[in-house]
């Protein structure tokens, strides 16, 4: 069967907005406040290293370590949630895996060792790899084909808002309190994402398309099932779209966990100096999701994707290894937010379009989360290198490396720009 596409040259930036019901909007606002309020959650952990590791007395690697197992776990949450969610639907699936994070960030305030703490970040990775897997899939097929890309970006835009709460956060309880409890009042804070849930419940509604799906499969006698992703039919598929992914969550995870720690001992910032500095980067962020978001209905899926890695691996090359003074790091923390977050409003479309309706929860759930599997092991793996190279040095290698990645990934796969999402047949 031929595949459909929507050709327009309507890309106001709002329109998609407009034109949607009300029902759509609380659809979107629902899937736009959970991964606000997840990004809050795995967030915090950033501006608390190191007071982990004077707290505990262990060493820059498994402070690393708790980031990639919360990261790696979150692959397993991903592909569990989105196979869920083609059973028992989107919207029941994002509402447990918003209490499953919100709970175990919670519980993280309570860790009284090294051992707690890893075992409580990496339960809370596998609600925070559910709920962009569910969030994702469910914006994705409720909004027109011309307008998701900007949809869905503005979604992902959140991320940089729940960033900035973290911070703020962080900001106000490290100077009211003394570091010994700040950190674990952060962590106590995350329980609140769990209340958004009864929005859920009350105004949100399962996609058209998804229903119309089951209906044919319980016609026909079928269930969803997770594997068909690795069938010969789309095998090629799953395989690019784990390595694009993996590409654009390693270049992030690799320069976003350890950039706090970088600023205070390369860079000599206090705490407040390293907010200032984060800040530039936050709002960076959320406009490069909002631009991006823009362009990848505008130029199409794949040459945003390398349009944002080419700049990425400029930026941050420029930003951890050439020597400049504060004043010139601090408006390059504007690119550098620009870029190595606003590749990722593309993720959702180019997921949601290459996948079947049957499969694609668990296809974008596999997907995305696995690469966060595999791009868990960037904070470790920079945190072992900054024994031996300076750390911004190695945030650059494997940032360089993991661009490269995306770039032959986009390059591979086929453009998805204004696909039409259809029912599958069930037989």
């Amino acid at each position: 069967m031929a595949i459909q596409t929507v050709a327009t040259e309507d890309h106001h930036p709002t329109a998609w907005y407009t034109e949607m019901k009300q029902r759509e909007k609380n659809t979107f606002w629902a899937c736009f406040g959970g991964w606000v309020l997840d990004a809050m959650d795995v967030q915090i952990y950033s501006f608390v290293i190191g007071t982990i590791i004077a707290a505990f007395a262990i060493k820059p690697g498994e402070a690393g370590f708790i980031a990639t197992a919360t990261l790696f776990t979150s692959a397993f949450g991903g592909w569990i949630a989105g196979a869920v969610a083609d059973r028992i639907g989107r919207v029941r699936t994002l509402q447990i895996t918003i209490i499953w994070f919100a709970f175990f960030t919670f519980l993280c305030g309570f860790a009284q060792n090294y051992t707690q703490l890893l075992i409580f970040r990496a339960l809370m990775g596998l609600g925070f790899g559910g709920e962009w897997a569910a969030a994702a899939v469910l914006i994705g097929e409720v909004i027109r084909p011309e307008h998701r890309g900007k949809a869905v970006g503005t979604m992902q835009s959140g991320w940089a808002i729940g960033w900035g709460i973290a911070a703020i956060l962080a900001t106000l309880f490290f100077t009211i309190l003394p570091p010994e409890s700040a950190w674990r009042w952060l962590f106590w804070v995350g329980i609140t994402p769990a209340l958004l849930v009864f929005f859920i419940r009350r105004r949100v509604d399962e996609p058209a398309v998804f229903e119309k799906t089951q209906d044919n499969l319980d016609r026909a006698g079928k269930k969803a099932n997770f594997l068909e992703i690795f069938s010969p039919a789309m095998i090629k598929t799953t395989i690019l779209t784990c390595v694009l992914t993996t590409g654009a969550q390693g270049g992030y995870y690799a320069v976003t966990t350890w950039l706090p720690q970088f600023l205070r001992t390369e860079r000599k910032l206090t705490v407040m100096g390293t907010g200032g500095y984060l800040a530039v980067i936050i709002i960076g962020s959320f406009i490069g999701y909002l631009v991006s978001a823009w362009l990848n209905d505008k130029i199409g899926r794949r040459a945003n994707f390398i349009l944002f890695a080419v700049c990425n691996i400029i930026t941050v090359f420029i930003y951890t290894q050439i020597p400049v003074d504060n004043t010139v790091m601090l408006f390059l923390g504007f690119p550098l937010g620009f870029f190595v977050s606003g590749i990722f409003s593309g993720m959702g479309p180019i997921l949601t379009e290459l996948f079947p309706t049957r499969m694609r929860g668990s296809g974008q759930g596999f997907a995305y989360n696995f690469g966060r599997g595999a791009a868990s092991f960037a904070p470790t793996l920079v945190g072992l290198l900054s024994a031996k190279l300076p750390l911004g040095q190695s945030i650059g290698v494997y940032a360089l490396i993991a661009y490269g990645l995306l770039i032959t990934a986009a390059l591979l796969l086929p453009e998805t720009k204004g696909r039409v999402l259809t029912a599958d047949a069930g037989q």
